[in-house]
This record gives structure tokens, C-alpha cells and sequence, in this order.
């Protein structure tokens, strides 16, 4: 199981989903291009979020609920594009996996809903593995969202427009700006040469 949550991980980090949102796709919400295209760029369709919210907390009894979009209008939709490392990660995995175009993208053990529970073990374990026991003790990556937080500090540092960071990320631009402002750096050597662009004025006429 660890290892067909690569594609999930890999979703998270390349398009910053919430996990609710990664955990609702089906594979007819990704559009993948073909395999000789010049652009290897994918797109997903995000349209519903399905948290955990606990059987007591729902009508259906069911530990998940379907919404809409947080943040957004009843039935709003939102595309966010992807690397083309993650169109190869999910191409295989649609291949791997056997999956229809309306199947779960990512599923559980029988074919359901991925729990959190197993998505936060596996994240976990592939922490353990990789980093040394000083980090993996240490809050550095600990969640499972900081994949998101990853990605959307990467845009801005990338130098995306906020309002084109906020509109994949399905955040508004003031929260955007107030969660991530700080972690924007590496930018001013650009932001100079941008100022010098500018040019200067022209030189005074001489009036002797």
C-alpha cells in the first residue's frame, strides 16, 4: 500500500492539494497528454473535497463527507496544472493500478475512500526512511499538508503571481499572502536587475 501512495504524495507536492481534495479525484478528473506531445504538462479537475469528520458527525454514518470546495462557491470547480514528472507518475499508476475513468484515482485497500489513517502511516514511514533521526523528530515535514505548504511557497518563490497561486491553491490572494508572505525569498537579485530596467531620466538640459 506504501508504495501505490507515491502517486497520491507526488499529487500533493506537484498541484498542492489538500489531501480531502487529492482523496476525492476520480481518474476522469486528470487530463493527461499523450505520451509523444511536446507539452507533458497535466491538468487536474478539482471539484470535491471528502475530510474525515468522524461517524458521528455525519448522516450517512460514514467516517468521510463529501463537500464542495473549500472556500468556494456550491458546485465551483478549479484546474491545477502539473508537472510533467507527475503526468508519468500517474500515467503509471492509472496503468499499474487497472483503473476506469471512473474509479477513485487513489483508493483503499478495497477499493474505497483512502483513510487518513493509513496516509499518515505511510507518510511516517517514508520520513523514517529518508531523514536523519534528528529531522524526522523534528516538525520539518511532519504533516502530511506540508506537502501542500511546499508547493504553494514554491510558486511564489518561482515568482507566480499571487492571483495565479491563489486560484490553483483555491485560496483568496489575502490569505494566500498572509500564510506564505515570509516564505518568499531568493527573489531580490531579480527584483533589482527589474529596477535598473527601468532606465534612468533623461539628464537635465544644461540652461548656461
Amino acid at each position: 500500500m506504501e508504495e501505490r501512495l507515491h502517486a497520491f504524495f507526488a499529487t500533493l507536492y506537484y498541484c498542492g492539494l489538500r489531501p480531502e481534495e487529492a482523496v476525492a479525484m476520480r481518474v476522469e478528473d486528470v487530463t493527461l497528454p499523450g505520451p509523444d506531445a511536446g507539452d507533458q504538462l497535466c491538468e487536474l479537475l478539482i471539484h470535491t473535497a471528502t475530510p474525515e469528520v468522524g461517524k458521528q458527525w455525519t448522516d450517512t454514518g460514514k467516517i468521510h463527507e463529501e463537500r464542495d470546495l473549500k472556500g468556494r462557491a456550491q458546485g465551483e470547480t478549479r484546474t491545477v496544472p502539473g508537472h510533467p514528472a507527475l503526468t508519468r507518475i500517474l500515467r503509471q499508476h492509472i496503468e499499474d493500478e487497472h483503473l476506469k475513468p471512473g474509479d477513485l484515482l487513489f483508493q483503499g485497500e478495497t477499493g474505497g475512500i483512502l483513510a487518513g489513517s493509513i496516509i499518515r502511516r505511510a507518510w511516517r514511514s517514508a520520513r523514517k526512511a529518508v531523514l536523519p533521526a534528528h529531522v524526522f523528530e523534528s516538525p520539518t515535514g511532519k504533516r502530511v499538508y506540508d506537502n501542500r505548504h511546499t508547493r504553494l511557497t514554491k510558486w511564489l518563490n518561482d515568482g507566480i503571481p499571487p492571483a495565479q497561486a491563489a486560484e490553483w491553491a483555491g485560496n483568496s490572494v489575502p490569505v494566500l499572502l498572509a500564510t506564505y508572505a515570509r516564505c518568499v525569498e531568493g527573489q531580490l537579485p531579480d527584483l533589482k536587475k527589474r529596477l535598473e530596467a527601468d532606465g534612468d531620466l533623461p539628464e537635465r538640459p544644461d540652461l548656461g
